[in-house]
C-alpha cells in the first residue's frame, strides 16, 4: 500500500516518474502518442518525452477528478480555467499559456477537432475509463500530426491484463448545504486471451446542479440569489468497446469504438440583468462525439515497424437560446436552435527502422477530411415568424508528412530532430444570406506550414539528466476565424494563414534516492502571426495574422518521503504572456494566472488508510469583462479585469476494506472560498464526495 501511495505522489508532481510495471500494464500502448526519447534509466522515463508529463488512472481516481479539466488542473505548467466568454459554460486548458486552439486533443492518438470553431469544452470529457492522460508541453513530436503549436493532450484508454477482470465505481457529491448534487458511475469488464482481448466500459457523470459558496453575496439586481446555481445541470456518458488481435508477441490489431453523449446548461453572469447579450439564456441539449477507429502495429524484420490508424468520427451539437430565465419559450427575435453536424475521416501511417544500433529513423503521414454542416431554426416557438434555414456545408482537407531521427551521440547523450510539412485546403464554404434567402459560396483558400524541432537529452549521471529543446510549430485557423461575419461587422478571410510559435526549453531532473525527486524547467516561446481582429474600414473588421508576443516561464516540482508514513510533494509554475494587439492596445491574454502552486501530504497511519490534505494556490488572471449596460466600443476592442487570487484547501481519505473493495471520501474547497476564474462566473463552494470501488 505504501509503495503504491509513493508512486502515486511521485507521478503527481514529478514529470514522467516511473511506475511499477503492474500499474502501467493496462495502458493501451497503441493509443499513446509518439515518444521522442524513452531510454530506461533511474530517472523513470514513461510514455511522454522529457518535456512532458503524464497522469495515471490511479491519480485521477484519488483526486476525484471526474472530468478532463479537473484531472489536469494541478499539473506543473498546466492551467484549467473557465472560458472568458462565460455564457458558453466551457472549460479550457492552457499548456504554458497556449489554449485549446494551439494544443490538440486526441483520444488514443485520434484527433478530436470541431472544424467550425474548435471550441472544445474539456469539462465534457469523463476520465474514469482512461488508463492515463499524456500532456506534451512546448515540444510535441511532429510525428503526432499537424497543430501542436503549444503542446499536445492525449487521452489513453485502457485494455485488459487478465483472463477475466471487472471494475465498478459508484459515487455521489453533496453541496455545502447538505443537498445531494449528482452522481458518478463507472463499469468495465474485459478478457485477455492468448491471441486476442475484448473490453467494454461505460462511465457516466450526472449533475442536477452545483452550489455557490455561502460567502457569495448577490448584487441587488442579480438574477442569481445564491445557493443552487441556476441552469447548472449537466450530464455526460461514454461507452468504449475494444477488440484486439495479437497474432504474435510483437504485432497488434485493434478495433476501437468510443461513443460519448452529453448535455449542459449555461449559468448566467451574476452581475448583469438582463444578460449581455440579451439572448444569453442558453442551453446545450446535445453535445455528442463518437469515434470508430482501427489501429495496428506490425513488426517488419528485426529492426523495423509500421503503425496505422484509420478512423471516422462525428460531432453533433445543439445550442438553444431562450426568451427568459424560465427556459421554456423561444419566440423573441434572436432566439434559435443552432444545429451542428460534423464528421471527419482520416488515416495516419508511421514507420520506423533502426538504421544502425545508434540511429532510429521514423516517418509519418497524416490525412484528414472534415465536413461541417449547420443550420438555425430561428424563433422556433413563434406561431408565425418561425424560420428554418437550409443546411450550409463547409469542407476542408488537412494533411501532413513528417520525419524524425533519434541519434545516440554517446551512451549518455541522445539527439532527436524532426521536420514536417502541413497543408490545409478549403474544399467547400457555404453560407446563408437571410436577406435573399439563398445559399452562396465563399472564395476557397488554404494555407501551409513547415515545422522543425530538435532536442538534446544528456543523462550525466544515474541520478541526473539535462535536456534542451527548440520546436517551431504552427496551427491552422478554424472556419470561424476565416468566415465569421460577426453579425455583419466583419469580412471573411479564406486565405488566413497559420499561427506560429518557436518554443525553447531547458530542463533538469535529479533523483538522489528512490524516495526524492526534483524537476525543473525554464521555457520561452516566441509567438508570431497570431490571429487577431483588425479594422479594415471604420465599422468593419477582419481576422488577420498580426499578433506577436512572448511567453516565458519557470516550473519546479518535487517530492520526498519524510517518514515511512509521510510523503510531501509540491509544484510551482510561473508563466507570463505578452501579446501585441494592433487594434486594442489594452489587450490582455486571458485565463492563465502568472503564479500557480500545488502542495500536498500523504499520511498512511495504517496499511489500509491513507489521508491526503492538499492546497491549491493561484494568483489573479485576466478575464474579459461583461458590462451592463454594454458600452459602445470600437470593433475588436474589449475590456479586461483581474479576477483576484485564491487559495483552496482540499482533503481526501481512502480506506481499503478488502483486497477488492475500497472506499474514498473527501472535501473540495473545504473553507468554502468564493472565487472566480472568469468575470461574473463564481466557482462552486464547498463540495463533499464519497465513492466506492470494487475490482475483480
Amino acid at each position: 500500500m505504501r509503495r503504491t501511495v509513493l508512486a502515486f505522489l511521485l507521478s503527481t508532481t514529478a514529470v514522467t516518474i516511473a511506475q511499477p510495471a503492474a500499474a502501467q500494464s493496462n495502458v493501451f500502448d497503441l493509443g499513446t502518442i509518439t515518444v521522442t526519447s524513452g531510454q530506461n534509466d533511474n530517472l523513470g522515463n514513461s510514455s511522454v518525452s522529457p518535456t512532458g508529463v503524464s497522469i495515471s488512472n490511479e491519480q485521477i481516481y484519488v483526486q476525484n477528478a471526474t472530468t478532463l479539466d479537473s484531472a489536469l488542473a494541478n499539473l506543473p505548467g498546466v492551467s484549467a480555467t473557465m472560458d472568458s466568454n462565460g455564457r458558453r459554460n466551457e472549460r479550457d486548458i492552457f499548456v504554458r499559456g497556449f489554449g485549446r486552439w494551439q494544443v490538440p486533443l486526441t483520444i488514443d492518438g485520434v484527433r478530436i477537432y470541431l472544424p467550425a470553431d474548435n471550441r472544445l469544452d474539456f469539462n465534457r470529457f469523463p476520465t474514469s475509463d482512461l488508463s492515463e492522460i499524456q500532456v506534451e508541453k512546448g515540444y510535441a513530436s511532429v510525428l503526432n500530426g499537424p497543430g501542436g503549436l503549444g503542446g499536445w493532450i492525449n487521452l489513453v484508454t485502457r485494455k485488459p491484463v487478465k483472463p477475466f477482470e471487472a471494475e465498478a465505481i459508484a459515487g455521489f457529491t453533496i453541496d455545502n448545504r447538505g443537498s445531494f448534487q449528482g452522481w458518478q458511475t463507472y463499469g468495465r469488464v474485459g478478457t485477455l486471451q492468448e491471441r486476442y482481448y475484448l473490453q467494454a466500459s461505460f462511465t457516466s457523470n450526472d449533475q442536477d446542479f452545483w452550489t455557490l459558496s455561502r460567502k457569495y453575496s448577490p448584487t441587488p439586481t442579480s438574477l442569481e440569489d445564491g445557493g443552487r446555481r441556476i441552469n447548472s445541470d449537466s450530464g455526460d456518458w461514454r461507452l468504449n468497446l475494444k477488440a484486439g488481435f495479437t497474432p504474435n508477441d510483437t504485432d497488434e490489431y485493434v478495433f476501437n469504438y468510443v461513443r460519448q453523449e452529453g448535455f449542459k446548461g449555461g449559468p448566467l453572469h451574476v452581475r448583469t440583468n438582463p444578460p449581455v447579450p440579451a439572448n444569453g439564456f442558453w442551453r446545450w441539449p446535445q453535445w455528442d462525439v463518437s469515434t470508430f477507429s482501427f489501429l495496428s502495429n506490425t513488426k517488419i524484420g528485426d529492426a523495423s515497424y509500421i503503425k496505422t490508424k484509420f478512423y471516422y468520427n462525428t460531432f453533433d451539437n445543439l445550442l438553444s437560446a431562450y426568451d427568459n430565465i424560465s427556459y421554456t419559450t423561444q419566440s423573441n427575435n434572436g432566439r434559435f436552435d443552432s444545429y451542428y453536424n460534423d464528421n471527419a475521416y482520416g488515416a495516419s501511417i508511421e514507420a520506423g527502422t533502426q538504421i544502425t544500433p545508434r540511429n532510429l529513423l521514423k516517418a509519418a503521414f497524416h490525412i484528414r477530411y472534415d465536413t461541417h454542416k449547420e443550420y438555425n431554426d430561428n424563433r422556433p416557438t413563434h406561431p408565425t415568424l418561425r424560420n428554418i434555414e437550409p443546411t450550409q456545408t463547409q469542407k476542408e482537407r488537412t494533411w501532413s508528412i513528417a520525419a524524425e531521427n533519434t541519434f545516440r551521440v554517446t551512451q549518455d547523450i541522445d539527439w532527436i530532430a524532426g521536420i514536417s510539412y502541413d497543408e490545409n485546403k478549403l474544399l467547400l464554404a457555404e453560407e446563408y444570406n437571410s436577406g435573399t434567402m439563398t445559399i452562396f459560396n465563399y472564395p476557397l483558400g488554404g494555407s501551409n506550414a513547415f515545422n522543425w524541432q530538435s532536442m538534446l537529452v544528456w543523462r550525466y549521471s544515474p541520478q541526473g539528466q539535462f535536456h534542451a529543446s527548440v520546436s517551431s510549430r504552427s496551427r491552422f485557423p478554424t472556419l470561424f476565424e476565416r468566415f465569421s461575419t460577426r453579425f455583419g461587422t466583419a469580412l471573411p478571410n479564406p486565405d488566413l494563414g497559420p499561427e506560429r510559435s518557436i518554443n525553447y526549453e531547458l530542463g533538469w531532473k535529479y533523483r538522489p534516492n528512490p524516495d526524492t525527486r526534483i524537476e525543473t524547467a525554464v521555457c520561452y516561446s516566441d509567438v508570431t502571426d497570431f490571429i487577431q481582429t483588425v479594422t479594415v474600414v471604420p465599422g468593419t473588421t477582419q481576422f488577420q495574422n498580426v499578433g506577436n508576443g512572448h511567453f516565458y516561464g519557470f516550473e519546479i516540482s518535487g517530492v520526498t518521503r519524510l517518514h515511512s508514513q509521510l510523503t510531501a510533494g509540491a509544484n510551482y509554475t510561473f508563466i507570463r504572456r505578452e501579446i501585441t494587439d494592433v487594434v486594442n492596445t489594452a489587450f490582455r491574454p486571458t485565463g492563465v494566472p502568472q503564479h500557480k502552486a500545488y502542495l500536498y501530504l500523504s499520511y498512511t497511519p495504517t496499511e489500509k488508510l491513507e489521508i491526503i490534505p492538499s492546497v491549491e494556490l493561484a494568483s489573479a488572471r485576466w478575464t474579459d469583462v461583461t458590462l451592463q449596460p454594454a458600452p459602445i466600443l470600437p470593433p475588436g476592442v474589449g475590456v479586461y479585469s483581474l479576477t483576484g487570487s485564491y487559495t483552496l484547501v482540499n482533503l481526501t481519505a481512502r480506506y481499503k476494506v478488502t483486497k477488492n473493495l475500497e472506499l474514498t471520501a473527501g472535501v473540495r474547497n473545504l473553507l468554502d472560498k468564493n472565487y472566480e476564474l472568469a468575470d461574473g462566473l463564481p466557482e462552486p463552494g464547498r463540495t463533499v464526495f464519497a465513492k466506492a470501488r470494487a475490482t475483480f
